[in-house]
């Protein structure tokens, strides 16, 4: 289904300041459907007597009235001339006679959405008439303060142009907690919900006729962080979203100031009790850090390991010992630089590339025998898993490094490596893991006649080890026009979505 731009840009010839005044309707209308317990769907004149639906909200407060999503449909004759009539003289429409489907009486309103003088489009408005009751006070609220926003929406005034569109939108929704101030700030009406929130910070008192400016101040304390955009919040001067922290709780607040003709009459404020999910962010986040640091250790350990490794090499006299301590130190350094890459990131995985550069970089500077040797990578490998990214550095180091000391040490030449990575598809409700080939390609003396790597080298050996635990194969063979070879495959884990 097409988004609510894309129909927009199709069928309504609206500039682009009007598109994004829709968009910030449709993305706050959530209010104006739970405080009127009503459907809200939102039509563009596509032509004179031709309206097409291109948004459509259920209230969470109340039963849906179209249980079909409206959006595609063409007004029918009847509706036309209640959109027609909100659209061109700028006012609310109400059907004289409610409408019936196949079970329950339906009212409908027409609602002009204004931006800047002129109408743009037109909000409907479905209420289920068998829902209705006598009333509670709850309820007569929620209804007035829906009347208010429509005729906002009507004169221009929502939603509201300064408000912000980041962090302090949003969160808090009418079943969580509603609180209606008058002009001074002073509470005039708070829901059961909204009255435990208060409650949980700490107040004790009556709540009704109480400045929600000054009950809050009474429970936040003096070592208590406080946001700049609260007063302007409590008071419901600014269309703002904060959080205010006391007694171990955070409540988060959202301010709606309701204005008549553009003179203020009062605000509503949603308010949640998210204590919770900020426990658990305050979990995650130390988490990470924990996380983070046991990487930064473990790679200080490998790095001191290396260096007693190096120490002992330099006081080995037999020349083979020597460099075999000298292999281990190498060793020893791939797998710390993986540790080193992941104590900075944020999540378990690890750009690749990077750590695939610095390596074979490494490499051929320690395999240096007086010849020109280049290196060169062709393709991506992508952000890996923390699981895999050990054994894929150490199996590319070793592979450049055979091709370093016995492909190309005697004459110099290029170290080719070739990547490429094939997405797994979701396949019978299982994700398949991502098919990497990489190709180590050198333009040396080449392999001898007859002779492939058969695992008899400590070097071979670990490659081959290290190739099963990524569950791939490898294979040498020589290349064209001269030179090795090297090709494995290995089957990478999912990243986390």
């Amino acid at each position: 289904m097409a988004t609510l731009s894309e129909l927009i840009q199709e069928h309504a010839a609206l500039p682009p300041v009007d598109q994004e005044w829709l968009r910030l309707l449709v993305s706050d209308w959530q209010l104006l459907s739970d405080l009127s317990f009503a459907d809200l769907v939102l039509w563009v004149r596509r032509s004179p007597d031709r309206w097409l639906a291109v948004a459509h909200i259920r209230p969470t407060t109340g039963q849906t009235v179209y249980f079909r999503d409206q959006v595609g449909r063409v007004a029918g004759t009847s509706r036309v001339e209640l959109l027609e009539t909100a659209y061109v003289q700028h006012r609310i429409v109400r059907e004289r006679d409610s409408e019936w489907d196949p079970d329950d009486p339906v009212r409908e309103e027409s609602i002009p959405v204004v931006r800047a003088g002129r109408a743009i489009a037109v909000l409907t408005r479905h209420t289920n008439l068998s829902m209705l009751r006598t009333p509670s006070r709850l309820e007569l609220t929620y209804l007035a303060t829906a009347d208010a926003l429509s005729r906002m929406v009507a004169n221009g005034e929502f939603p509201h142009p300064t408000a912000p569109t980041g962090l302090r939108r949003g969160a808090p929704r009418v079943g969580d907690g509603v609180i209606r101030l008058d002009t001074e700030g002073v509470i005039t009406y708070a829901s059961p919900n909204s009255v435990s929130a208060l409650h949980r910070l700490g107040y004790v008192g009556e709540i009704l006729g109480t400045s929600l400016a000054e009950l809050v101040t009474s429970v936040l304390h003096d070592t208590s962080p406080v946001d700049e955009g609260l007063p302007l919040v409590l008071t419901g001067r600014q269309p703002w979203r904060t959080e205010v922290t006391s007694s171990g709780q955070v409540i988060s607040m959202r301010a709606i100031p309701l204005t008549e003709s553009g003179q203020r009459i009062g605000a509503i404020l949603l308010a949640r009790d998210i204590s919770e999910l900020r426990r658990r962010e305050q979990e995650l986040m130390t988490k990470d850090a924990t996380i983070r640091e046991i990487h930064h250790r473990v790679k200080n350990n490998l790095q001191s390991v290396a260096a007693l490794l190096r120490l002992q090499a330099r006081r080995m006299p037999d020349a083979q010992g020597r460099a075999a301590l000298e292999e281990a130190v190498r060793r020893v350094g791939t797998i710390a630089l993986v540790h080193d890459t992941l104590s900075h990131g944020l999540d378990e995985t690890v750009e690749f590339d990077q750590v695939a550069d610095v390596t074979v970089r490494a490499v051929v500077e320690v395999a240096d025998s007086g010849r020109p040797v280049q290196v060169r990578r062709i393709g991506s490998f992508g952000r890996v898993r923390a699981e895999d990214a050990t054994s894929l550095a150490m199996v590319v180091s070793e592979l450049v490094q055979n091709a370093a000391e016995h492909g190309v040490a005697s004459r110099g030449g290029t170290i080719t490596v070739e990547v490429k990575r094939k997405e797994g598809k979701r396949k019978e409700g299982k994700d398949e893991t991502d098919l990497l080939t990489v190709t180590v390609t050198d333009d040396g003396v080449g392999l001898p006649d007859g002779h492939l790597p058969a695992g008899a080298g400590l070097g071979t050996q670990i490659v081959q080890s290290l190739v099963q635990d990524l569950r791939g194969k490898i294979n040498w063979a020589p290349a064209e026009p001269e030179g090795t070879r090297v090709r494995f495959t290995a089957r990478l884990r999912r990243l986390p979505s």
